[in-house]
């Protein structure tokens, strides 16, 4: 993480967007006073494909069967 006061930042603007896109944080400060943090934007990277989540859902195993409160309707 980078503290750079918000006068500099004015002047290595792309070397701090450079940082950000390399996954670093950059902080703001004005009058040596925290004013801003800057996160890098999310990655669109994140998606691993078709599949990624398989085993995380999980149906029980009686999911087709009728529920009770239905079951007059259901003979």
């Amino acid at each position: 993480m980078q503290t750079i006061a918000i006068e500099s930042a004015k002047f290595a603007l792309m070397e701090l967007v450079e940082k950000l896109a390399g996954g670093e944080e950059i902080v703001l400060t004005k009058d040596a006073k925290l004013v801003a943090k800057v996160l890098p934007a999310e990655s669109s990277r994140s998606f691993k494909g078709r599949g990624c989540a398989k085993g995380l859902i999980t149906m029980a195993p009686d999911f087709d069967e009728p529920l009770e409160c239905f079951k007059e309707y259901t003979e």
